[in-house]
């Protein structure tokens, strides 16, 4: 079984001209493997560790969500409510509901195809923007639509979700994510990356992002460019997040139940049949395998995917997997390449 999951791994990552990966995969709540594929190295001398620390890119969102949803258990959010209500200050006047923000139908733009964000990321790769200034490009574009009638991706929402989380509870990122997901879970090498200085211990993470040709962005590329906050992880205890968050470990159920209701649906985009965005989830409504739920993440250097199947041969299972080359989603096809390889066996 090992050498089959390998080899579906070599295979895809041959096909997308990636060094390596590291995968975890859970069955029932129990580790059934966590291994290595391939090299840190683009010239392919070094093996990649079992125990390579990537940023999750946006799998952080997860945790972000998982986070509101608990400010909602407490009392002290509410979905249907309009983030002004909390932040009378905020830089778009419409009012926005929390459940909107969450599940990207608030019509709240992004930044990555800016061309000064691009250029800044080139140029100032070191330097990242501040949260007002991403904020502050997003009031100068206004709404890409009214909330409620539409969706489109939106790292500023979460951007806003982070800082209205800082404000509700008087913690930092990293601090109420510790005391939700990090202590619970006893994770050893998963935090939230504040500074360059936080991860030299990064896996190297190849990208065309700076220049025409490949290079490792690991000790380049600061945090700060995710302007909702970044998580570094393992694969291995990334697949033990998930699996916590879509099991009820870390929220009830209902919360979970809410989360993982698609509120848009954004139909076919294989490997997944048919995707649901929900709330920091999204969920193939679609899929041989039972539901399944979670969160793919990419950025420069990196790829990312971690989701729960909830019936796969039978048996919930939950799949994540990281590769150290940025790619169109080919996390999630290294992970449904493990899916379907489990699924014939």
């Amino acid at each position: 079984m090992q050498a089959a999951l390998k080899e579906a791994v070599d295979r895809t990552l041959a096909q997308a001209r990636i060094p390596g990966a590291a995968i975890a995969i859970c069955i029932e709540g129990q580790p059934l493997l966590a291994v290595s594929v391939g090299h840190q190295d683009l010239h392919q001398t070094i093996p990649l560790p079992i125990d390579a620390s990537f940023y999750i890119y946006s799998v952080t969102k997860s945790l972000i969500a998982a986070a509101v949803m608990n400010q909602v258990k407490s009392g002290r959010l509410s979905l249907d409510a309009p983030i002004q209500n909390y932040w009378p200050n905020f830089p778009v006047q419409t009012p926005i509901t929390l459940r909107q923000i969450l599940s990207h139908s608030g019509g709240l733009p992004d930044y990555g195809g800016l061309s000064a964000y691009q250029a800044a990321v080139k140029t100032t790769s070191g330097s990242p923007w501040s949260p007002e200034a991403f904020l502050e490009g997003a009031s100068r574009r206004g709404l890409l639509f009214d909330p409620g009638q539409g969706w489109s991706y939106s790292n500023i929402g979460y951007l806003a979700l982070k800082l209205l989380l800082e404000k509700v509870t008087g913690q930092s990122m990293q601090d109420y994510l510790d005391e939700l997901f990090f202590t619970p879970l006893g994770l050893k090498h998963t935090f939230v990356a504040a500074s360059l200085d936080d991860v030299t211990d990064l896996m190297p993470g190849y990208t065309s992002t700076f220049n025409d040709e490949l290079e490792d962005m690991s000790q380049r590329y600061h945090p700060g460019w995710v302007s909702h906050g970044v998580v570094v992880s393992t694969a291995a205890e990334l697949a033990t997040i998930m699996h916590a968050l879509i099991r009820g470990h870390i929220l009830d159920l209902t919360l979970v139940e809410q989360m993982a209701q698609p509120v848009h649906s954004l139909g076919p985009h294989p490997p997944l049949q048919n995707v649901g965005c929900g709330l920091g989830l999204f969920v193939d409504t679609a899929s041989p395998y039972g539901r399944v739920a979670g969160h793919n993440g990419g950025g420069p250097g990196y790829s990312i995917a971690a989701f729960h199947f909830s019936a796969l041969a039978g048996r919930p299972t939950t799949i994540a997997a990281a590769t150290n080359r940025e790619g169109d989603n080919v996390g999630l096809a290294v992970a449904y390449a493990l899916a379907r390889v489990l699924a014939e066996a």
